[in-house]
């Protein structure tokens, strides 16, 4: 295998999940923001970083569990963990990521190229959480969210109260779809002790999953009708609510693969809480 197909597996441009799951968000803080009509060079901007970061942030997380994840059958066969790319490759890969995502941001203003900078350290700092905190997805949902004061800050130059409600419901989010996606690692991660939420919260991992969709949903309820959204906005969250309630069925049983099934779904109603905001600002 050459060194681009490597590279290319190292920061996932193969599951693009991750990527979307970051992208939603930050779109839906891009158009309230903007009140439904964003500056597309803004909206091109956060996209094409949205997936340089999450790249980037791959890399970093392979380099700091690569002595974990040859342990665990899903990621023995990492580009790191299996040999083929050196630890400092991937530090390098990161590195240059990093560094395109800021140069897009240039152009914007002080207060988003400093927040660029939190939200860096934020996404560098995540692999290690799992060491040491019960519940690294609620530290996840500020590294995957970051983006969500970052529109704010683009668009109006400040972070109103509502763009950090709305990151708080993305950590909840993200402990809900994470923890399904750590209950397809659990029997390995108790082995070499990382913590995750799914080993934390033990037998009622599944209510707690449906509780953190709860809080979301409520969080964006509140803010959405802070904004004067109303008909399709509540529309998406309802699909939104479906998605959850079929995630539930996927999940009751702890089986593997059904449970990485709902973490994958997790798309579909990230992209159907963005799609009611911008359909009920466009159709005003």
């Amino acid at each position: 295998m050459n060194r681009l197909a490597l590279y290319f597996r190292l920061i996932r441009l193969d599951k693009p999940i991750g990527s979307l799951l970051l992208l939603w968000p930050t779109l839906a803080a891009l158009w309230l923001a903007s009140k439904g009509s964003p500056d597309w060079k803004l909206v091109l901007i956060f996209t094409v970083g949205t997936v340089l970061m999450r790249s980037a942030g791959c890399a970093i997380n392979d380099y700091a569990d690569r002595d974990f994840d040859k342990h665990v059958k899903r990621t023995a066969e990492r580009p790191i963990t299996s040999g083929k790319i050196s630890a400092g490759e991937a530090l390098m890969v990161a590195a240059v990521l990093a560094l395109a995502a800021f140069a897009l941001i240039l152009p914007l203003n002080t207060l988003t190229k400093e927040m660029s900078v939190a939200a860096v350290l934020i996404a560098a700092s995540y692999p290690y959480f799992k060491r040491f905190f019960a519940i690294p997805q609620a530290y996840l949902g500020i590294a995957f969210g970051f983006g969500i004061p970052m529109a704010f800050a683009a668009v109006q130059d400040n972070v109103p109260p509502a763009a950090w409600l709305l990151l708080i419901g993305n950590i909840f989010w993200a402990v809900a779809y994470d923890t399904e996606y750590a209950m397809v690692d659990r029997d390995d991660d108790l082995k070499i002790g990382i913590k995750t939420s799914a080993i934390t919260f033990g037998r009622f991992d599944v209510a707690a999953v449906m509780l953190c969709y709860a809080v979301s949903f409520a969080i964006m309820l509140v803010v959405g009708w802070q904004y004067g959204l109303r008909g399709w906005f509540l529309a998406g969250l309802i699909v939104a609510a479906a998605c959850a309630l079929y995630h539930y069925t996927l999940i009751r049983e702890r089986d593997r693969m059904r449970c990485f099934a709902a973490f994958r779904h997790n798309n579909w109603l990230g992209a159907a809480v963005f799609a009611g905001i911008a359909l009920d600002y466009a159709l005003r």
